[in-house]
C-alpha cells in the first residue's frame, strides 16, 4: 500500500528540495504559533536544539492528527548566537540589525525534521550547522538587505545561502540542505527504509 507524504509547511524551498529528490507529496501548512511556544520553551530553560525539535513535532503532530494515514514531514530551524535566539526579521531594518550582530561572528542553526504517522511521532532528526559570516560594512548589508528583502524576510538571520546569502560566509560547517531548510538525506534514508520511497 502507498503511503502518501504531507509537507506541514508553506516553505517553498522545502517543497522544492523533496520535489527536486523526485518525492511525491502535498504540502499542507501546520498554523501554529511559534513565538509563543518558542518563548514558552526558553522559560523552561530548553536548549536551541530541543525547541528547533518541538517546532518540528508541532507542525508534523497538527497535520498528521486530520491525515493519521499519511507520513507528515515537520520541519523547523532555530539559530543561535551566543546562546540567544534569532527570530525572523520583522522589518528590513530588523534585517540589517540582525546581520550586523551576525557579522565577523560564529553562530549555530539547528535543523529539526519530524515525521509523524497515525498522530505520533514514528522519527526525528536534529542536524547542527556552524555558520561564520565574514566581517561586512554597514554599506554592504543595507544594499543587501534592499536588493534580496522580498527574499529573506521568512529567513531567520535574514539570509538564503542558496542566493547571494552565500556571499555573507566564510565558512559553513554542516549540512548543506539543513542550512536551507531540512535534512533532506536523512529524512530520504528515513523514508526509504520505511518502503515509503521507491528504492
Amino acid at each position: 500500500m502507498t503511503i502518501p507524504i504531507v509537507l506541514a509547511s508553506s516553505s517553498s524551498i522545502r517543497a522544492t528540495l523533496l520535489r527536486n529528490a523526485g518525492v511525491r507529496f502535498t504540502a499542507e501548512p501546520a498554523r501554529v504559533d511559534e513565538e509563543s511556544v518558542k518563548n514558552a520553551l526558553l522559560a523552561e530553560g530548553a536548549p536551541a536544539r530541543d525547541i528547533a525539535d518541538a517546532l518540528a513535532e508541532l507542525k508534523s503532530m497538527k497535520i498528521s492528527t486530520r491525515q493519521p494515514d499519511a507520513m507528515v514531514i515537520g520541519s523547523d530551524q532555530v539559530l543561535e548566537l551566543d546562546g540567544q535566539l534569532l527570530s525572523k526579521p520583522e522589518s528590513p531594518a530588523g534585517a540589517i540589525d540582525q546581520l550586523r550582530g551576525l557579522s565577523g561572528r560564529t553562530h549555530i542553526l539547528f535543523s529539526a525534521v519530524v515525521l509523524c504517522e497515525q498522530s505520533k511521532p514514528v522519527w526525528r532528526h536534529v542536524s547542527r550547522v556552524v555558520m561564520q559570516m565574514r566581517d561586512l560594512s554597514n554599506g554592504y548589508l543595507e544594499d543587501y538587505v534592499d536588493r534580496n528583502w522580498d527574499r529573506i524576510r521568512y529567513s531567520v538571520g535574514s539570509y538564503n545561502l542558496e542566493e547571494e546569502g552565500v556571499r555573507l560566509f566564510a565558512s559553513v560547517r554542516g549540512d548543506y540542505f539543513s542550512v536551507l531548510g531540512m535534512p533532506l538525506l536523512e529524512t530520504l534514508n528515513y523514508l526509504t527504509l520505511r518502503g515509503v520511497l521507491d528504492t
